[in-house]
């Protein structure tokens, strides 16, 4: 069976960074070929993660109607059909999407009901976190979080921080968090990417996430390495992303084979679909090519994806029995 084949679970996709350039073009017929590779996908190195994050902006002014939002979460759909994607979680931040004067509330409505028509129309599972930026207040945050409980019990399923890691700290978003876990939502947080361990500990010990974004730079301390072990916290790791933000030099220089085999418990992602130019199928390959990863590798990591998934435990065991049948087939 070819990697493309192999069913695949991702928990790390952020939607406004996937527009292919087919769904751009519906939008915005005038956007040519080149402009897109220009303006929606990021050079093999960026100068950081902040350089990195400036595609993003491309992608987010293409959504702000009920209409373009609709466009682009089906899209990804058809994306990760194409990629054998059997169960993925689908990250946004609500609050950059009313420029043209939709409510935060619209905004979730609008891409929770795409989500649902593109689980009945493509068979993927599929859940929403709503993301808070590093760079909001604190009103932001917490309206963001309390959107997450208004759409409870729909595909909504998570909470998160992401964006510019390095110059904003945590301060503004820790009563977010607090409500999340007085409210038993679900919460993962970008971390260990453009900051080391310790902006991981800082993130584990004040907003107290169950996964973490990336969280590749942990292996620089092992006591952060012991500790995510004992605590069973998920990393979710983008390999391609950390190359273009500088996180490592080159791919040969990429931890994850040793996190791996540190034990502790890791998903493969892409991340950024448009911006990374790249599906999970390309992230397998490039591990296989660089790691001599194998079957057995893609499939722990599929388990613990699944394992540590914002979903039901029914979802769990139906996502786990069609991993298992397929790998070990």
């Amino acid at each position: 069976m070819t990697l493309n084949n192999l069913p695949k679970v991702e928990l790390h996709l952020h939607l406004d960074c996937s527009l292919s350039y087919e769904v751009v073009q519906k939008i915005d017929p005038n956007i040519t070929k080149n402009t897109y590779e220009a303006s929606f996908i990021a050079p093999p190195k960026c100068q950081d993660l902040a350089d990195y994050i400036k595609r993003a902006i491309s992608g987010v002014s293409l959504m702000q109607t009920k209409e373009q939002l609709s466009l682009v979460t089906l899209d990804l759909f058809e994306q990760l059909k194409k990629d054998n994607v059997i169960y993925a979680e689908i990250r946004f931040a609500p609050l950059l999407h009313l420029e043209k004067g939709l409510t935060s509330y619209e905004v979730v409505q609008t891409v929770n009901e795409a989500i649902t028509h593109g689980i009945r129309t493509t068979g993927i599972q599929a859940g929403l976190l709503l993301c808070t930026l590093r760079h909001f207040t604190k009103k932001q945050s917490i309206e963001t979080v309390k959107l997450v409980e208004t759409f409870k019990n729909t595909n909504v399923v998570g909470f998160d921080i992401a964006a510019d890691e390095a110059s904003y700290p945590i301060d503004n978003h820790i009563e977010a968090f607090r409500f999340a876990h007085k409210n038993q939502i679900l919460c993962t947080a970008h971390a260990g990417e453009a900051k080391g361990p310790k902006s991981v500990w800082e993130t584990l010990q004040n907003l107290h996430p169950i996964r973490i974004g990336h969280g590749v730079r942990s292996l620089e301390d092992e006591n952060l390495i012991a500790f995510l072990k004992k605590k069973g916290i998920h990393l979710e790791v983008c390999p391609t992303s950390n190359i273009q933000t500088n996180v490592y030099p080159q791919m040969q220089h990429h931890k994850i084979d040793k996190i791996y085999n540190k034990g502790i418990s890791i998903s493969v992602n892409t991340d950024a679909r448009a911006i990374s130019n790249t599906t999970l199928t390309k992230e397998y390959k490039t591990l296989e090519d660089h790691f001599n990863w194998t079957k057995q590798h893609f499939l722990t990591c599929n388990l613990e994806a699944i394992s540590h998934a914002f979903t039901s435990d029914s979802i769990k065991i139906e996502i786990k029995e069609k991993l298992l049948k397929a790998y070990q087939g």
